[in-house]
Formats: structure tokens, C-alpha cells, sequence
């Protein structure tokens, strides 16, 4: 009798993870069959837990409006009586005129039928000519803090809901918070083993989430400051996060072409938002619908319906890597930033609004504040200011480079505004942390708008 190779558990336990993951990698983004039968019976106990109180009203007021019908039918049978004889008396009066006899013994006068439905009335007015908006004057900006403390590219930025600090994560593997007041260090957070990429402050709780090249998605308590939480799934690096708005969920994405939704409290994988088939640079997060959106180096924007964990809609305007998404602070759009264009698009279907053309680079970050100013960061270190409504650039400029740097570290990661729209804090390439602010002396007639609208926009080949 052949004997049995015994194991160590450590073993068995590692070949049972690989079989159930050779096992599952294929479908880890489909969903159990829903059961028909059991989800009417779970609305129907939601709707009497909810609405048990105003059942009865609801009954009543049924009840009532059957009794009107009722006698609003036999009110029109009576009614229908009594035309009859209005009908055959026109018909009478109509007879009669084609006879040439007295028509006045109609008993109701026939009324000349309409010569012309409103809709027709409303489309001969003429139409008004387009207009094209003129720009609003905004201040330029100009630069008014340099912070230098990280040891490697500072990849991103996250400002507290409460405005008094911000967060940035570098290549030196260190989330460093910072007092935006005066600019200096309050705190270094170490756990990452690799690029941190990505950084979100909670409005709720006292937690900042961080993800980075390591796969790890991180949850810190900054009552405490230590790492809390982890979030595992991810097959490889997380380039970038959001926060859903108004519940408890956290979405991650990065280089397995996925963006993953967890649950923060229980760390459980909601969904798997599978469809993308390359990088996902960028992912935001917003109450209404559509609740989450991505944009990919595959070139295209996608809808993701949230509940059902599908795509509801997919952009393929773009001919090149999309690498940042923003939403804009209080109108229902958003805007896309891909090397061959900026593409403005309105909610919830994602029609397209306009091109705003002209930042001919890799576009890695852009930033919106309330007063409708958006920024866009290239790759090559410029910086490009746009007005959102008619997409009017009303400055651009390179960023400086810190001295003793090379003109080929003059590269924008990540930028975003302060909560009072006031301040723009950028992350770059040099190392350092770069924050502007508007011009207080600049007017309207020392910094004219030069507005030149294109009126036939040429293509370019």
C-alpha cells in the first residue's frame, strides 16, 4: 500500500488559496444569479416596513377616486345624451346652408374649425440667433509657496475637509500632513512599501485612505495615527481612489484594469467594476447618478452604475490615454484630459458639451474650483487655467523648477484646490509641493480677455 506524502499545513493551506483562486480569477467580477421570487418578497416587506402607516390612506384614497370615476362616467353618458342632439342640429344648420335655407335653427352654433395647432404657430416664430457667451474675467494666478520635505516625486495630494491641513504621498514611500496655513510639517506616516499614488481624507470620520504601488490600500486612524485597515484584491498597483460622497464606500482602481468597490467599515470587495482593458489612471465618485467614474489609458470614460455594479455608459471620444477625471463643484458635469484634448461632458448620460484644445501634452492632473476656474497639469511641467463655461484659457505658464533640478523634473503630478477654491496646491516632479493663489492686484483692464471664439473649429491632422 503506496503511502501518503504527508505536508506541512502551511503548505496544504497555500495550495487550497491557489485552487480557489485558479478557480475563481475567470468570474471574480460576476454577481450570483438573482432570485425573482425572493426579491419581490424582500420590496415587499421594505414597502410595508417603510409604508405600513400609509397603507390604509392609500386604499382610501383609491377607493374615493373609483367613486368620482363613477359618477364622472354617468355625468358623460347624460352628456354625451344631450350633444347628440347639439350634433344633429349643426348637422341640420351645415345641410341647410349647402341648401341656401335659414340657418339659425341650430341649437348649438357650429364653432370654424382651428386654422393652425400651436406647434405649428410655435415653430414659425423665428429663431434667435446663436450667441456665444463671453468669458467671465477671473484673476491670474500666481505662485506664492514652495515646500520642499519629500525625497522622491510627490505623486499625490488630498486637502482635509476642515481646510486647516493636506496630505502628500511620494516615491519615497512617506505620507507627510502638512499645515496649509503656515506650510509647515505636522506628521509623517510611514507603511508603505513602494510609490504611494493615491490619498483621500473621510468628511465623516478621522480616517485618511492611501493606496500605492505596494497594491496595499491603507486606512489610518489620525486619532491615532496608525494604519487600522487594509483592503486586499488588488492584482497590482493602485493608482488612484475616491470617496463616495454621502455613504460608506470606497472605490480604488489601477494597473489590473479594474476599479474596486469596498465597503469601509467591513473592508468586504463590493464590486468588481471589470470592462476596461487597460490602466485605470483615474476614478471619481459622486451622489447622483452616475456615481462613479473612470477613465483608463484604453482611451475611454466610463458610467458605472453603482447598485448593479455594470457600466452604464462608455465614452470613446478620446484618441489617447485619459490619465484625470474632475467633477465639477456644483454644476452636474465633468470634465476628461487626455494628450489630444480636454473634453467637457454633461451628467447623467455623459453628453459631450466641448473641446477645450490646446495643452498639447500628457495632461496627468486637473483641478476645478467654485468660481468655475479649471486647471489642467502637464507631464512636461505646464500649467494651463481655463474658464469652464466657454473654455477660454486665460493663462498658461511653466512651472519653475526648485534650483539644483534638472528642466526634465519639471513635471506635474496631482493638483487640487483648497475647500474655499482660494488656493491651488500642485505635486511634482521636483520634489517639492507648489501652492498658488490669485493675483490681488491684477484688474480687468491691467489683464484684458482676449477672446478670439474659433467659429469653424479646423480639424487638425
Amino acid at each position: 500500500m503506496e503511502e501518503v506524502q504527508r505536508h506541512s499545513v502551511h503548505t496544504l493551506v497555500f495550495r487550497s488559496l491557489k485552487r480557489t483562486h485558479d478557480f475563481f480569477v475567470a468570474n471574480q467580477s460576476l454577481l450570483p444569479e438573482i432570485d425573482e421570487k425572493l426579491e419581490k418578497l424582500k420590496y415587499n416587506i421594505k414597502a410595508r416596513d417603510t409604508y405600513g402607516l400609509v397603507f390604509d390612506r392609500t386604499a382610501k384614497a383609491k377607493a374615493l377616486a373609483a367613486k368620482r370615476g363613477e359618477s364622472d362616467r354617468t355625468d358623460g353618458q347624460n352628456g354625451v345624451k344631450d350633444g347628440m342632439l347639439a350634433i344633429t342640429a349643426a348637422g341640420e344648420q351645415e345641410g341647410n346652408a349647402a341648401e341656401g335655407t335659414n340657418s339659425q335653427t341650430a341649437l348649438v352654433p357650429a364653432t370654424p374649425p382651428p386654422t393652425q395647432s400651436t406647434s405649428n404657430a410655435v415653430q414659425i416664430l423665428p429663431k434667435k440667433a446663436p450667441t456665444i457667451p463671453k468669458p467671465k474675467w477671473h484673476a491670474p494666478w500666481k505662485l506664492c509657496r514652495v515646500i520642499s520635505g519629500h525625497l522622491g516625486w510627490v505623486r499625490c495630494v488630498a486637502v482635509e475637509p476642515g481646510n486647516e491641513w493636506f496630505a502628500t504621498g511620494a516615491a519615497d514611500r512617506v505620507i507627510k500632513i502638512w499645515d496649509l496655513a503656515s506650510g509647515k510639517l505636522k506628521l509623517s506616516l510611514t507603511g508603505h512599501v513602494s510609490t504611494v499614488r493615491a490619498l483621500a481624507v473621510s468628511p465623516r470620520h478621522p480616517y485618511l485612505f492611501s493606496c500605492g504601488e505596494d497594491r496595499q490600500v491603507k486606512c489610518w486612524d489620525l486619532e491615532y495615527n496608525k494604519v487600522i485597515r487594509h483592503y486586499h484584491g488588488h492584482l497590482s498597483a493602485v493608482y488612484t481612489m475616491s470617496l463616495h460622497p454621502t455613504i460608506d464606500v470606497l472605490v480604488t482602481a489601477g494597473r489590473d484594469s479594474t476599479a474596486r468597490v469596498w465597503d469601509m467599515r467591513t473592508k468586504a470587495n463590493i464590486h468588481t467594476l471589470t470592462g476596461h482593458t487597460n490602466t485605470v489612471a483615474s476614478v471619481v465618485t459622486q451622489a447622483a447618478n452616475p456615481q462613479i467614474i473612470t477613465g483608463s489609458h484604453d482611451s475611454t470614460v466610463r458610467l458605472w452604475d453603482l447598485a448593479a455594479g455594470k457600466s452604464m455608459c462608455t465614452l470613446t471620444n478620446h484618441k489617447k490615454s485619459v490619465r484625470a477625471i474632475v467633477l465639477h463643484p456644483s454644476l452636474y458635469m465633468f470634465a476628461s484630459a487626455s494628450p489630444d484634448n480636454i473634453k467637457q461632458w454633461r451628467c447623467p448620460e455623459g453628453n459631450f458639451i466641448q473641446n477645450l484644445g490646446g495643452h498639447n501634452s500628457i495632461v496627468n492632473c486637473m483641478a476645478v474650483n467654485p468660481e468655475g476656474v479649471l486647471v489642467s497639469g502637464g507631464d512636461n511641467g505646464t500649467m494651463f487655467f481655463w474658464d469652464w463655461r466657454t473654455g477660454y484659457n486665460f493663462q498658461r505658464f511653466q512651472a519653475a523648477v526648485q534650483p539644483g533640478s534638472m528642466d526634465s523634473e519639471a513635471g506635474i503630478f496631482s493638483m487640487t484646490f483648497d475647500q474655499s477654491g482660494s488656493r491651488l496646491i500642485t505635486t511634482e516632479a521636483d520634489k517639492t509641493i507648489k501652492i498658488y493663489k490669485e493675483d490681488d492686484e491684477a484688474t480687468e483692464e491691467s489683464h484684458p480677455i482676449n477672446w478670439r471664439p474659433e467659429i469653424i473649429k479646423r480639424r487638425k491632422y
